[in-house]
């Protein structure tokens, strides 16, 4: 194949494959990660209303600070004496009480952001609020064990900054057939061929074929590996189940990926917040229900941890739209069969302590929660992760 025709034809294959999310070695994954516990992120994204959530029925700041948001005891599922559950959360509920769930409080950092954006990287790159990096923390976790993209995926059209590391990229895809089936294109394949040719050694265009030649092999691994399973579990009718219904294909038929990452959206409810955050957390709670039933079914979930977090929460006064802006700290729900601190972390928030801003005050690290997953159930020296040292503090 001439310079010319490469050229026509890679950026042909780059359109269809979003070519720069698929960098680094593909074959087949690390035999050192290659077995055991699997981490499933889920992201809330928009910042959903913790306090509206777990709800302290019995605490009379919440009803002065919300006077029509605030969730009443007779609509929440009870939990303890003096927390609730949102309505919605009817699996959550009954995996609180099985013992498969713990609720983390008060997590945050130093000198929050406020910003989607600058949140949202800041608990994927785990830095400090002044510090911005370029690589995820799973993507770090990629390069520390020398994996290959294989081993972390994110279950959508393009790449986070999560998945993505210094030397290796996890994998975006929503359709490991599709994914499949474009490596397979005439134009493609053409290309694969060649990958041997003279030009391999010429920057621009080596760096086009061993792309396209690592996504033609872990396309094909991605894709005859889950195709051996197909759930039987009714998944309800939305794009986050699809989601988690692809994620519980990967898993159940032996995938060798270690770290899945998805999203639900919506959670920003400046205004009306009550009947929105309802749907969402009824779509959130419905998925989770159909996703463990699948995972359980396979005899998965016991090898399966669950981390949910939202970029952070909102505050604790009501706006004058019936909806809440945005805040701080919030909690982060783990669920899986080995956890070793069940039901709550630690205590609610203190709402008559709260920050200058009048948000809640942070007093779990999100990222000790980070090196608890990377030191015991990842099995890795979280400070090879890391960019500074952090106290594990042994959840799972």
């Amino acid at each position: 194949m001439n310079r010319r025709d490469f050229i026509k034809q890679a950026s042909l294959a780059s359109t269809a494959m979003f070519l720069p999310k698929f960098v680094s070695g593909f074959n087949l994954i690390d035999s050192a990660v290659a077995t055991g516990k699997k981490l499933v992120i889920i992201q809330l994204s928009g910042g959903n209303d913790g306090l509206n959530t777990v709800v302290p029925f019995r605490n009379d700041i919440y009803f002065q600070k919300r006077p029509s948001l605030a969730q009443q005891k007779s609509s929440l599922i009870g939990i303890t004496d003096d927390i609730g559950f949102h309505e919605s959360l009817v699996a959550h509920s009954d995996l609180y009480h099985n013992g498969e769930l713990c609720v983390v409080n008060n997590v945050g950092y130093p000198n929050p952001n406020r910003s989607h954006f600058r949140a949202t990287d800041i608990w994927h790159t785990a830095s400090s609020a002044n510090e911005y990096l370029q690589s995820g923390w799973v993507g770090r976790y990629l390069d520390a064990t020398k994996s290959n993209s294989t081993a972390a995926i994110e279950v959508d059209d393009t790449l986070s900054l999560l998945l993505k590391g210094e030397q290796t990229d996890g994998i975006a895809t929503k359709n490991p057939q599709l994914f499949f089936r474009t490596t397979q294109e005439p134009y493609f394949k053409k290309v694969v061929q060649h990958h041997d040719d003279s030009h391999l050694s010429e920057h621009n265009l080596g760096y086009l074929y061993k792309t396209m030649v690592t996504a033609s092999n872990s396309a094909k691994y991605l894709y005859e590996t889950s195709k051996t399973y197909t759930s039987k579990i009714e998944y309800p009718k939305n794009e986050f189940a699809k989601q988690l219904k692809q994620v519980a294909q990967f898993i159940n038929s032996g995938l060798q990926t270690k770290v899945y990452y998805t999203s639900l959206g919506g959670f920003d409810t400046h205004a009306n917040q009550i009947n929105k955050q309802k749907r969402l957390l009824s779509v959130y709670d419905e998925a989770m229900a159909a996703f463990i039933k699948d995972l359980k079914q396979q005899d998965s979930f016991k090898d399966t941890l669950i981390m949910t977090f939202s970029e952070f929460g909102r505050r604790v006064q009501q706006n004058a739209a019936n909806g809440t802006d945005h805040g701080t700290a919030n909690q982060v729900f783990l669920i899986g069969k080995q956890l070793k601190k069940q039901g709550f972390y630690n205590p609610m928030p203190n709402l008559s302590n709260l920050d200058e801003n009048g948000d809640i005050q942070f007093d779990v690290d999100f990222r000790k929660i980070y090196a608890s997953i990377l030191n015991n159930w990842l099995d890795v020296d979280a400070t090879k992760v890391m960019r500074s040292s952090f106290t594990d503090i042994k959840i799972v």
